[in-house]
């Protein structure tokens, strides 16, 4: 599909995951299992720009009544974070973790995508409890972000 797409997929085998490639698209989709949960991935190559972005998407949706809740815990956690970002869908509640990287002017080595994915779904786990707490347990965010990061 792409020289993003192919290096993408190089280091996805060379790591030894399972993934789907999406009909027509060029994403792969993927499952990950972590200390607090599993979760879908995507992996999406986007060649006109030469870029490449991971998603991690949390396996529950925020209800509609805790979706402000949600956006002020994703807002809290997002501070201060270097390498990614949490993001909420306020239409279906949808929760997910993004990592990217601009491959213009560059290969998209083995070891950038590691620290792309790992980034990503390292950080997916730790604060899948404060998505839980908050969504689901009625906890405020401020203190659901205060455990996660202790």
């Amino acid at each position: 599909m792409g020289r993003v797409f192919d290096q993408m997929k190089a280091f996805f085998d060379a790591d030894d995951w399972k993934y789907e490639e999406m009909e027509g698209r060029p994403v792969l989709r993927m499952g990950f299992s972590g200390d607090d949960g599993q979760w879908r991935c995507f992996a999406q190559a986007r060649e006109e720009q030469q870029q490449v972005v991971f998603y991690s998407v949390a396996s529950v949706q925020a209800p509609e009544d805790r979706r402000a809740a949600m956006a002020e815990f994703i807002t809290r956690a997002n501070y201060g974070m270097i390498i990614g970002n949490f993001e909420m869908d306020f239409s279906d509640g949808e929760i997910r973790y993004k990592t990217s990287f601009d491959t213009e002017g560059t290969d998209l080595t083995n070891g950038i995508m590691k620290q792309l994915v790992y980034a990503n779904v390292l950080t997916m786990d730790r604060y899948l409890k404060g998505i839980m707490a908050v969504a689901f347990g009625g906890r405020e965010a401020i203190e659901a972000v205060a455990a996660v990061e202790g």
